[in-house]
């Protein structure tokens, strides 16, 4: 509690008691290191979503849930006997098609020879080439309806589009499966690659930009040494990151900016969905430091007794942008040079005079 202790004070010095040994240290500005944790989700770089592009029932899966797979490996099968179908019928009306287009080439041919010699007229001709034209609309027509059935063939089996791990497949074999479900297939994750996306507080990213200035954003990142990755076991990742970009804006919601760390994950050990920390040291100069030990905690606030230069005591309230080892890193409350008291102040009160010793 934060008291007015002068009846306190004097009652001490009227009962004549000598004042408490207590050791006192004197803070002057130092340089600190600082290891900041920031609780991050990874996800591979490249996550793609496996989706049908025809509609059908599944006759095939390829690949179990957490396979790796190639690009161009196929995963999955779906009946295409529908799609041969009108493959069939397409290219049973292109072959129509084809035979009157060249019926019409026939009549052009005779009409312009009747034409010549005088035995038709141009308007006969001129008809015939529009029958030709027709015709030939109607065979490119034929074709895009063939072209289209191949393409709806090929899309019965669906391939990997990217290298990398196989999700969970919620389908079974016979589920009918279409362009406009909701659920994909699975889920391909590359993780050749790895992004940790972590978020961090207004304070902090505005003591992050001033370690690291720049004109704009990418200038700044440049300028960000490697970052570590602490796994769910409390173990490092042997590999460092690199924070590669910070969202555009703080989140109303919550005050904080979301920032990306990718890391290279060439030994596969790390999954879409794994969680982990990321740890980034930051160097402090010409900083107040205070050891934890010479402070107390009071309704979320930290304190210290101060000594002035009449050896009185009075209790502070301190402002701390985070801790360094077994400090506080000081920036409100504490002036260079400040006396406090490091030990033993569990009874002091505001005013009480005490004996400085020399912390050891």
């Amino acid at each position: 509690m934060i008291q007015g202790c002068k009846g306190t004070a004097e009652g001490q010095n009227a009962a004549g008691a000598p004042p408490q040994k207590l050791p006192v240290i004197t803070i002057q500005p130092a340089q600190a290191r600082v290891t900041t944790v920031y609780s991050s989700t990874l996800e591979g770089v490249v996550n793609v979503e496996v989706r049908p592009q025809v509609s059908g029932s599944l006759l095939k899966i390829y690949v179990d849930e957490g396979a790796l797979v190639r690009a161009g490996q196929p995963l999955f099968f779906i009946d295409d006997r529908v799609y041969r179908q009108q493959l069939n019928t397409a290219l049973g009306t292109l072959h129509n098609a084809e035979a009157n287009m060249e019926s019409a080439r026939i009549n052009v041919t005779k009409t312009e020879t009747l034409v010549q010699n005088k035995v038709s007229s141009n308007i006969n001709l001129e008809t015939a080439k529009a029958a030709f034209a027709a015709a030939k609309a109607v065979v490119e027509q034929a074709q895009a309806a063939v072209e289209n059935a191949r393409i709806n063939i090929g899309y019965c089996t669906i391939t990997a589009p990217v290298s990398g791990y196989i999700g969970r497949i919620p389908f079974k074999l016979g589920s009918l499966v279409s362009p406009t479900g909701t659920t994909p297939l699975t889920l391909l994750s590359d993780t050749h690659n790895v992004n940790a996306y972590f978020s961090m507080g207004e304070r902090d990213f505005v003591n992050f930009e001033k370690q690291h200035p720049g004109n704009n954003t990418a200038q700044m990142l440049d300028h960000v040494p490697a970052v570590s990755l602490q796994l769910p076991d409390g173990s490092l990742y042997a590999e460092k990151g690199k924070i590669t970009a910070v969202e555009g804006q703080f989140d109303k919601g919550t005050g904080s900016i979301t920032l990306r760390a990718t890391f290279p994950n060439n030994k596969s050990i790390l999954r879409s969905g794994n969680t982990g920390k990321i740890l980034i040291d930051q160097q402090f100069d010409n900083v107040l430091l205070l050891p934890i030990a010479s402070t107390m905690e009071i309704q979320d606030k930290i304190y210290a007794f101060t000594v002035d230069n009449g050896n009185k005591v009075k209790q502070v309230p301190l402002q701390s942008s985070g801790k360094t080892g077994t400090d506080y890193i000081i920036t409100g409350g504490l002036q260079p040079g400040a006396r406090v008291v490091s030990q033993g102040f569990e009874r002091l009160q505001n005013g009480m005079t005490i004996t400085p010793e020399p912390a050891k």
